[in-house]
């Protein structure tokens, strides 16, 4: 297919293997609170929707907690300061987003991390191939994942029509934002969910290894 001329990433579970840091920061948080403490599994479950629903998800009583908000804020510092300590990208992201570029595939970042964060990780990771990086920034007026606010503003920016796109991720967040937007959905099984959940979502395609994007884009 020679449909696609734009490719909309996930961030985390898609092109970065961010789960070591993230659980690292979730631990330090319980560990200074004094709130029980979560395995990398458990911390897998409970990312895709945002900094601030993972806190709710790791700490007793949510967001009902007295001291959500200064956890919160805590959590953003430790993981601002943090969050590339371990992350990484994943096997083969480099040379796909290298032969994209080569190929004049439009790309770009849409995330649920805090805006600040994906804008560091990419300026580490990605400038060289990826221009446009969105983070959560619901002060901006742009909602979050699966809502397609990001999705939609990415598009803009990068002058692209969203029939010409494509969007990857690796979640069921990453499906209902892709169907929220209108767009064509190809989930990744080395990221943060099980493939069997991935196949009960029904993308156009779930690939086991970045390069098989390439079957699909060109």
């Amino acid at each position: 297919m020679d449909m696609y001329k734009t490719v909309v990433f996930d961030l985390d579970g898609t092109l970065l293997n961010t789960l070591e840091d993230l659980t690292d920061a979730v631990l330090y948080i319980q560990k200074k609170f004094d709130f029980p403490l979560h395995n990398i599994e458990l911390v897998r479950q409970h990312v895709g929707n945002g900094i601030r629903k993972l806190i709710i998800r790791s700490i007793p009583d949510g967001e009902d907690n007295p001291r959500f908000e200064e956890v919160y804020q805590e959590f953003l510092d430790y993981y601002q300061k943090n969050c590339q300590v371990k992350t990484r990208a994943y096997d083969g992201i480099m040379e796909l987003l290298k032969e994209l570029h080569e190929s004049n595939i439009k790309m770009a970042i849409v995330s649920n991390k805090a805006h600040g964060a994906v804008d560091e990780l990419n300026e580490i990771y990605f400038k060289d191939y990826i221009k446009v990086a969105i983070g959560e920034n619901e002060a901006a007026g742009i909602k979050k994942k699966p809502a397609p606010d990001s999705v939609f503003h990415a598009l803009k920016l990068l002058g692209s029509k969203k029939e010409e796109a494509v969007y990857v991720g690796d979640s069921e967040v990453d499906r209902a934002t892709a169907e929220n937007a209108g767009m064509d959905c190809v989930l990744c099984s080395w990221g943060f969910r099980e493939r069997e959940l991935l196949e009960g979502l029904k993308p156009i395609a779930i690939i086991d290894e970045p390069k098989d994007l390439l079957k699909i884009i060109k």
